[in-house]
């Protein structure tokens, strides 16, 4: 029990110091249990916005966005008019990456921060860059009103 109150007192400290900013780049996601939850409830959103979309089963952070399809699958979830899904292969993944990036930046407000050529050069994607962007894509849907939070 101390541990976890000093934990917090900590947390605290540093949220008044930084002006909030550590908190992350997700608020809306922000629950007891720190980022481990965060970290299940970004996964589980992104589960429940793909389901049904051919060739996307999320997993994690990595392997499940190697072809560059589960982005478009999610990006697609809300813009369904910005591209045809259903023409769309695995194993072009330069095409995919390209099209979901354009389409986040263009229609999301997203900020490009993963770069085409980085998830192209590796056969299965960073998990920690993958959740970071994720979690900025998560941060502009909201700011958009298009996702809806839970008012505390």
């Amino acid at each position: 029990r101390l541990r976890v109150s000093a934990r917090a007192q900590g947390r605290s400290a540093i949220l008044e110091k930084f002006g909030g900013a550590a908190t992350g780049p997700a608020p809306h996601l922000k629950r007891a249990g720190g980022t481990a939850s965060v970290k299940a409830m970004l996964l589980e959103w992104c589960r429940a916005r793909t389901r049904g979309y051919q060739h996307v089963d999320v997993q994690n952070f990595s392997g499940s966005w190697g072809s560059g399809l589960a982005f478009c699958a999610l990006l697609h979830s809300f813009f369904p008019d910005a591209f045809d899904y259903g023409n769309l292969e695995p194993s072009a993944r330069r095409h995919n990456f390209t099209l979901a990036f354009t389409t986040a930046e263009e229609r999301a407000g997203c900020a490009p921060l993963l770069e085409v050529e980085d998830m192209v050069r590796l056969p299965v994607p960073d998990a920690k860059c993958v959740y970071t962007y994720l979690q900025e894509l998560y941060r502009s849907l909201v700011a958009k009103g298009l996702v809806k939070t839970k008012k505390r």
